[in-house]
């Protein structure tokens, strides 16, 4: 107790109501080719749409990755997903960059990049915005950036000046009308010089941007609202300069407009979003309270798919974040940072910020002239993808999976191989290929970690190519993949639709097989068996590759691989449960190797507040305290039949002690699936006692 000097009263609290926690059993993990996403980083995804819009949708070249997750997902809700490729980011810019096949993999990658000088970005002062997500999806984006009133919606003269200026030379303006664009055409005339006329000319369409609206007619003929759609080129001839607009109305054209007409020499144009946003960038409450409070700082920045490869529908606005500021200390009144590189690097799920706009800087350069500014729209080029899921070296995979390596930073409890990949060998005479991938994850994952289990797929190519030889050559390509009880194998692809892309795909069972253990742990326990018409049924599939005979099935089951049979009537079912370990033991099965990763991992977790205690009789009792009612409600749901918890002075001797260690020995009785069934049906005459008869064969 605490020493007092005085007569007191000192209170404190011992908390001795420890108990063995509930630990986690239906997380999944996968690493593979997708279109999209952060590269090299843990994602949890709880369901099929937050896997599109993170990571994409399944094409031709990850489709058995990608349908092997969303397999999962079918019967769980938490799966993590690292990507994996060789892709670079689009980028926005204006003129060409010094940095080569730019590529920013995740925020990590990103802070490293752009923290210095030192580093390829900042310098690429013409690079403006670069796709959060690296690979061909990007080239899709474009970036509209408006921080003026004037950039919001301006008056435009003809002579492209001011109406005081030079009204000697007045700009003819005429449209002519088409069946789907209007053309509008500049004409500087008077007494002015050539130079004049190109100089009018110039300095009217500089001021206009594709995308802009702009009102066109007059009085006589009426107004109407046009969309620039493309810019010619100024010409010149004699005194007349030409240059030429497209627009493309987005309502259909009036009868005013059925003829060509002369326009005022004035009209407005408006930003291409102006309709969209509704509000014209002014000075934000954090600047209009600091030392110069008539400064527009306030910046709009809409994310746009340009091309449709991101929604299915070209234009549609991704992203608008309105009234941001263009100081780096501004702030909202909440005490968020309003800075505009900020909220769109923590917000934005497409962009990222590199560098400032050409005509400003950061900080209080918003103070510049508005008519320095000018709307600026930026489409994104320059992604590629190298790899697929068939290509992708395994080094790059394993990297990947890596990621799960470590049981201290990441809880998880089923590893998906996907599709099989990697390596050559011969087993019994036959080539077996792709097995690589599966070894792996067995020896630097599951093995490691004696967490998990690795659930794996045979190559599909081994069971297409070899009609009637099925059983053989998914045995020999077994005999290839290490044993371990940590590991087990399914007998290959499912046939399924593929919704996304109205086709049929044959895809990898081992996302189903986790699931359906997820399933099994969600309604039962996961010491269950996972297999059988009970808990065993897989989904989402029209037929199997092989469905294998039970001749084949009695030669798959001695070698540790699970069928998964199609019944007539009854259903495709996971037809077995044992784990690749070839030894005979109880870790043969799937439902003991579970039971003994549940107990090791919660006791485990609960033993680790021992850890600097003391080693006498009191802690022992505690321990045993502790672990003894756990085996008891485990025992209770069927888990294991019997069991008996030792840590006293016969395993905890002097010699342990002086040791500075702690020993518990946990004997566990565990239950076991049944796997055969022997009915026996005896026939008896009338007279006989079955009595007389019961057990004497």
């Amino acid at each position: 107790m605490p020493f007092q000097l005085s007569p007191g009263v000192n209170v404190t609290e011992i908390d001795l109501t420890s108990i063995v926690p509930a630990v986690a059993t239906t997380t999944g993990a996968i690493a593979g080719v997708f279109n999209s996403g952060p590269i090299g980083e843990r994602i949890l995804i709880d369901n099929e749409t937050k896997l599109i819009s993170t990571f994409g949708y399944p094409t031709a070249n990850n489709a058995e990755t990608w349908f092997t997750a969303a397999n999962f997902l079918s019967y769980g809700n938490s799966l993590y997903v690292v990507r994996v490729a060789d892709s670079y980011s689009a980028y926005a810019n204006v003129g060409s960059i010094s940095t080569s096949n730019p590529t920013i993999s995740n925020i990590t990658d990103y802070e490293n990049k752009t923290v210095s000088q030192s580093t390829p970005f900042p310098s690429d002062t013409t690079m403006h915005w670069m796709a959060k997500n690296p690979g061909v999806v990007g080239n899709s984006l474009k970036v509209s950036v408006c921080d003026t009133a004037a950039d919001y919606s301006s008056t435009l003269y003809a002579n492209g000046l001011a109406s005081s200026l030079a009204l000697d030379v007045i700009a003819n303006l005429s449209i002519t009308i088409g069946s789907s664009t209007s053309t509008l055409t500049v004409t500087p005339g008077g007494s002015g010089t050539v130079l004049q006329a190109n100089t009018y000319a110039a300095n009217y369409f500089s001021k206009i941007k594709v995308g802009d609206y702009i009102t066109v007619g007059n009085a006589s003929i009426g107004t109407q609202l046009l969309q620039v759609s493309a810019k010619g080129s100024v010409s010149a001839d004699s005194l007349v300069s030409t240059g030429t607009l497209t627009f493309t109305s987005p309502y259909r054209l009036s009868t005013n407009f059925t003829t060509s007409g002369t326009i005022n020499n004035t009209t407005t144009r408006q930003w291409e979003y102006s309709t969209a946003i509704g509000t014209v960038p002014g000075t934000t409450d954090y600047q209009s309270t600091s030392t110069n409070p008539t400064v527009v700082d306030e910046i709009h920045v809409v994310v746009v798919d340009n091309n449709g490869a991101i929604t299915g529908t070209p234009g549609t606005i991704l992203e608008a974040f309105t009234n941001m500021s263009r100081a780096i200390d501004a702030s909202t009144i909440s005490g968020a940072s309003n800075y505009y590189k900020t909220v769109i690097n923590q917000g934005s799920k497409y962009i990222w910020w590199i560098n400032d706009e050409t005509y400003s800087t950061s900080a209080l350069a918003a103070s510049l002239s508005n008519s320095t500014r000018q709307t600026t729209s930026y489409t994104f080029s320059g992604a590629s993808t190298i790899y697929t899921e068939t290509t992708v070296p395994l080094a790059t995979l394993a990297t990947a999976y890596d990621l799960f390596a470590s049981a201290e930073s990441i809880d998880v409890s089923f590893i998906l191989q996907g599709k099989p990949r990697g390596g050559t060998t011969s087993v019994n005479g036959q080539s077996v290929s792709n097995f690589q991938l599966a070894n792996y994850l067995i020896d630097n994952i599951a093995e490691i970690r004696k967490d998990c289990i690795v659930l794996i797929s045979p190559d599909d190519a081994i069971v297409r190519s070899n009609p009637g030889n099925e059983a053989g050559s998914i045995v020999n390509w077994r005999g290839a993949v290490h044993d371990s009880s940590y590991a087990v194998m399914d007998t290959g692809y499912k046939y399924q639709y593929d919704r996304y892309n109205d086709i049929y795909r044959y895809v990898p069972m081992n996302g189903d097989i986790a699931g359906i253990c997820v399933r099994t742990d969600n309604t039962r326990d996961p010491w269950w068996s996972p297999a059988g018409f009970n808990r065993g049924q897989l989904k989402n599939l029209v037929k199997l590759r092989y469905n294998p005979s039970k001749a084949d099935r009695d030669t798959l089951y001695k070698n540790g691989i699970n069928p998964v049979v199609t019944f007539p009537g009854q259903g495709t079912v996971l037809f077995g449960d044992k784990t690749l370990q070839t030894k005979p033991s109880a870790f043969d099965h799937i439902n003991v190797r579970r039971l003994f990763i549940v107990l090791e991992k919660a006791i485990a977790t609960a033993a680790k507040f021992f850890l600097f205690e003391f080693n006498d009789d009191f802690t022992r009792a505690q321990f045993k305290a502790l672990v003894q009612p756990y085996l008891r409600d485990i025992q209770g749901r069927r888990g294991i039949t019997d069991y008996l918890v030792v840590c006293d002075s016969t395993n905890n001797t002097a010699e342990v002690i002086d040791g500075n260690k702690f020993i518990g020995d946990i004997y566990i009785k565990p239950a076991r699936s049944i796997n055969y069934i022997q009915l026996n049906f005896v026939a008896v005459r009338t007279g006989v006692q079955f009595s007389e008869i019961v057990g004497k064969f």
